[in-house]
């Protein structure tokens, strides 16, 4: 249950009520109410501003509305305290009971709990990676990966209905290259010293297995052949050795993304003139001579007629190219037929992880997006740079691929969940610094140890703490939601609860703001709390978990330590990470 959400009906109710006495309005719109945390987490649990948006409406002072308002929302039984403050805003306290019972919300809930129909399952897709199909992902893939596998994850834990997409660029001249330095591995399977590789190919000895590979399958038939006989053969093996390679690399990270779209099949298609022939009928194309370019003019340039997407509609500063002067499309005439395929498949809104280079393209591709229809959108996550360091030192990793580090890496030197977890510490636009020992340390400064240990605490607690003191206890959900929740009624005890309420806001929020590092950021907080009152425990026999002698105070608290790990569960499920139960 979202409290927030809850508490904004109980304000509605309150409200009609008032409307049903004739104290209030009956045509009072209620769509600009919130309730919400107040700033200053002293002054109650919840905040309205339910008087202020609605006193105009109302004919009367914000300040009269809301104390008028104050007593109806005092008569809740889960309301403690009402208190108006300022010009009108009103502050509640919410009775430790209704703290106490959503422990047994949780609990009955369990992997459920957080999960929203917010997202009212409207289509989505989340396209990320995408990287060029030339070679192993290497360490600038590695956040984009994490950031949008992620925020899929979180868009359907809150209801929406997501689908993973991975883009390959498979119709550009890198592919050709491709294929030159796998015909070039080719002849190195067969004995012949290559050399050094030339300038231009790629040096990656990853492409060795592909040599090898196409000899076996292939014989010498290319070994003296023109290029014009093995290219597009070789092209097609290649770039599917090398998807291979990538989706190997991805599973590395816990990715499994459900669509592999090939751009070569827009092109093989009619779906890019399609494309331009919809934008063209809503007059958003056009044939024109584009001005020329700012600056010092390059030597070749000359005005000559163009196929161009009217740009300056919306905005820009300049209209865009769809057609080369040899006739062959824009990447950005591709890039709008791709994202018109994803409309035409039903996904209305769309959501686009790219990397901090292709920054630039953001507004067009954003504004040809808003040009196929009116109720297409499109949100562009950029990802800033990793930079890698090891005990605050920049860290210079062996480069198996050739010339760059990989994904994979990255992930043997660390692991799946604590390069996952330190991927989403930061927010997808800044900067984030990696450092291997940092990142492995086992203390508070260490985000992802700090929420592991939360959670290999708590099970060593259920698992053995409490059946050595207690032999019999029953400590499964079931038997754990029937515990005297009364119990818990020290300060630092409703605190932890409180914190754990706050999850199906966060998902809310953070699915809405597309924003997964706040899952996060939540955890760290809820990890501290726990901790928090681990250490009071140590200093105060009468605040540990198990209380010799005591079954009925101990199962209260076992049903809120599992509350707890049910929350970071879920918390870690989003973010892609594994829970641990014991700390090695």
């Amino acid at each position: 249950m979202n409290v927030f959400t809850h508490f904004r009906g109980v304000v509605e109710r309150a409200l009609d009520g008032l409307s049903a006495s004739g104290d209030l309005p009956t045509t009072l719109d209620f769509k600009n109410i919130t309730v919400e945390p107040p700033r200053d987490a002293s002054h109650g649990d919840l905040a309205t501003n339910a008087a202020m948006v609605l006193a105009k409406q109302a004919k009367t002072n914000p300040r009269a509305l809301a104390d008028m308002l104050a007593p109806a929302l005092e008569a809740d039984a889960d309301v403690a305290a009402v208190e108006v403050a300022g010009p009108g805003f009103i502050n509640m306290r919410l009775a430790p009971a209704f703290w106490q019972k959503q422990i047994g919300v949780i609990l009955a809930k369990g992997k459920d709990y957080g999960s929203s129909t917010v997202g009212d399952h409207e289509k989505v897709n989340v396209e990320y990676v995408s990287a060029n199909p030339t070679g192993p992902l290497h360490v600038g893939h590695v956040r984009g990966a994490v950031f949008g596998d992620a925020l899929a994850n979180l868009l359907s834990k809150a209801g929406f209905d997501v689908t993973k997409e991975y883009l390959i660029n498979d119709a550009g001249g890198q592919i050709d290259t491709l294929a030159r330095s796998a015909h070039l591995r080719y002849r190195q399977a067969f004995g012949e010293d290559i050399g050094a590789i030339p300038e231009g190919l790629y040096p990656g000895d990853y492409l060795v297995p592909l040599g090898e590979h196409l000899k076996e399958k292939y014989g010498d038939k290319w070994l003296g052949a023109d290029e014009s006989e093995w290219l597009q053969t070789i092209r097609l093996e290649a770039t599917d050795a090398m998807m291979d390679l990538i989706r190997s690399d991805l599973e590395t990270l816990g990715i499994a993304q459900e669509v592999f779209f090939s751009e070569q099949t827009l092109h093989k298609s009619a779906r890019i003139e399609e494309a331009i022939e919809d934008l063209r009928a809503r007059g958003h194309i056009y044939e024109g001579v584009l001005e020329p370019p700012k600056g010092k003019k390059p030597d070749d340039w000359e005005p000559r007629e163009q196929t161009l997407f009217r740009a300056t509609a919306f905005g820009e500063d300049h209209d865009h190219a769809l057609q080369k002067s040899n006739g062959d499309y824009t990447y950005f005439a591709a890039d709008i037929a791709y994202h018109f395929d994803k409309y035409k498949r039903g996904f209305h809104s769309m959501i686009d992880v790219w990397g901090a280079d292709h920054s630039g393209h953001v507004k067009r591709t954003q504004n040809a997006v808003r040009a196929l229809a009116d109720d297409a959108h499109l949100d562009v996550k950029i990802c800033q740079m990793v930079r890698l360091f090891k005990d605050g030192e920049p860290f210079k990793m062996s480069k198996r691929a050739g010339n760059f580090i990989t994904l994979r890496d990255v992930v043997d030197e660390v692991g799946k969940d604590v390069t996952r977890f330190i991927m989403l510490t930061r927010k997808n636009d800044a900067p984030l610094d990696f450092d291997f020992s940092k990142v492995t340390e086992q203390s508070k400064d260490n985000p992802v140890f700090y929420v592991q240990y939360a959670h290999a605490r708590i099970c060593s607690v259920l698992k053995n703490r409490a059946p050595d003191m207690f032999p019999t206890i029953d400590t499964s959900e079931a038997s754990l939601g029937g515990a005297d929740l009364s119990l818990l009624s020290d300060e630092s005890e409703i605190a932890l609860i409180k914190q754990c309420c706050a999850f199906p806001r966060i998902v809310e929020a953070a699915a809405e703001a597309h924003e997964p590092h706040r899952i996060a950021f939540f955890l760290y907080d809820l990890a501290s709390e726990f901790h928090s009152l681990w250490n009071k425990g140590n200093e105060k026999a009468d605040l540990r978990f198990v209380i010799e002698g005591d079954e009925a105070v101990t199962k209260a608290r076992l049903a809120m330590i599992r509350a707890v790990a049910i929350v970071i569960v879920g918390g870690l499920g989003i973010l892609g990470v594994t829970p641990v139960e014991e700390m090695r």
